[in-house]
């Protein structure tokens, strides 16, 4: 079982340590999206009206991908009034709590997310806006993003038990 959890934790760290350092980028395609529309308003004064959408998706893409990445360096927000100044193992302690409810919640999001894309898929469903991109490719995204963050957290769990028992992986 030792085997097994510190080949998951390194597989899924290596995966979501390079997915993360990827979509770091994601933050110029946002930026090059909006200045994009920015220009097109400017100078041509025809409103790009694909922009805004588009923006929204690489966002979500930027957010979910980019997250478990976020979790994995720790750079979470905390409150760190009372949490700086616990022990290695009382940090561990209330991560694992805290993880156990981020991989509920997570498990819930993935099942609406997944109902949500088999709906896209099935009625071709696409956004009201002007542009009417379809979705399903942002709700792909989305539930790989998920899919992913729940990997991370299942990889912070065995972390922090591992802490809990004293053992290092």
């Amino acid at each position: 079982m030792y085997q097994f959890a510190k080949h998951y934790v390194s597989i899924v760290d290596k995966v979501n340590y390079r997915l993360g350092r990827i979509m770091m980028y994601g933050l110029f395609v946002l930026m090059a999206i909006l200045a994009w529309s920015t220009i097109s308003k400017a100078a041509f004064v025809v409103p790009s009206f694909w922009t805004l959408e588009l923006a929204q998706f690489a966002l979500v893409a930027y957010y979910l991908v980019g997250g478990p990445y976020s979790i994995q360096l720790g750079s979470n927000v905390r409150m760190d009034l009372f949490y700086g100044n616990w022990s290695v193992r009382k940090k561990a302690w209330v991560d694992s709590i805290t993880v156990l409810l981020l991989i509920f919640y997570l498990g819930v999001l993935l099942y609406g997310g997944i109902e949500s894309t088999i709906y896209a898929v099935e009625f071709k469903e696409r956004s009201a806006s002007l542009w009417r991109p379809y979705m399903w490719p942002v709700k792909v995204v989305m539930c790989f993003g998920i899919t992913m963050m729940l990997l991370q957290a299942v990889s912070e769990l065995i972390k922090d038990i591992a802490t809990i028992r004293g053992v290092k992986l």
